[in-house]
């Protein structure tokens, strides 16, 4: 997988539906451990709550997990793992928390409010696209560094961390289809004195 969907930061967001207070969390999270504490915390912070949905999806072995929470089957934790699934996020989770308001909703209206109130969630946190990059090292001489600082970002790439010693060292983040074109260009440009080598690869926001 080159690159995949997910929530830019944790966020919450709340309506009203025939009295029924409805608030719909959500966080990024890369781990089922990390999802369950989440889901736990809301638990927590909203135990006088009348139920507390939730559904979350991960990128790794795909994993999917729901809860109704007491509603009636199907009208609940499914919707919301509906919403993440056709907005196209994974290492998600949604909480939706609902404060009874003494007026039925009936089916069609609870997965209606459940699927508003993620939505709302998602839409709260935003949608950040995760390229798979890989990180290069650059050493280089100070003379070459000037030139080098503003040719990474013209090359597709960003300086995460330079180190200033007898010699400057640049690490430099990239998306992956990127990576071998910006060597070839620091050896042109550098007339074959400076190569980048490949220390790493990771995950990270491609905006």
């Amino acid at each position: 997988m080159d690159e995949y969907q997910t929530l830019r930061t944790p966020a919450s967001e709340e309506f009203t539906e025939k009295r029924s207070r409805f608030i719909g969390h959500s966080q990024p999270v890369s781990t089922q451990e990390e999802a369950i504490a989440f889901i736990d915390g809301i638990k927590t912070k909203h135990r006088d709550a009348t139920h507390n949905v939730f559904a979350y999806l991960l990128r790794k072995g795909q994993l999917e997990r729901y809860s109704d929470d007491g509603e009636p089957q199907g009208t609940a934790g499914i919707p919301v793992l509906d919403v993440l699934r056709k907005r196209g996020v994974v290492d998600c989770a949604v909480v939706v928390t609902r404060y009874f308001g003494g007026v039925l909703l009936g089916a069609g209206g609870l997965v209606r409010a459940y699927s508003h109130a993620a939505a709302l969630a998602l839409d709260a946190a935003g949608i950040v696209t995760m390229a798979h990059c890989t990180i290069l090292e650059v050493s280089c001489d100070y003379s070459f560094y000037g030139k080098l600082s503003v040719c990474i970002p013209e090359w597709g790439g960003i300086a995460e961390d330079t180190q200033f010693g007898g010699e400057v060292i640049v690490r430099v983040r990239i998306r992956a289809e990127l990576a071998a074109i910006f060597c070839e260009k620091l050896t042109d440009t550098s007339n074959g004195r400076f190569q980048a080598v490949r220390i790493g690869e990771c995950f990270a926001a491609a905006d």
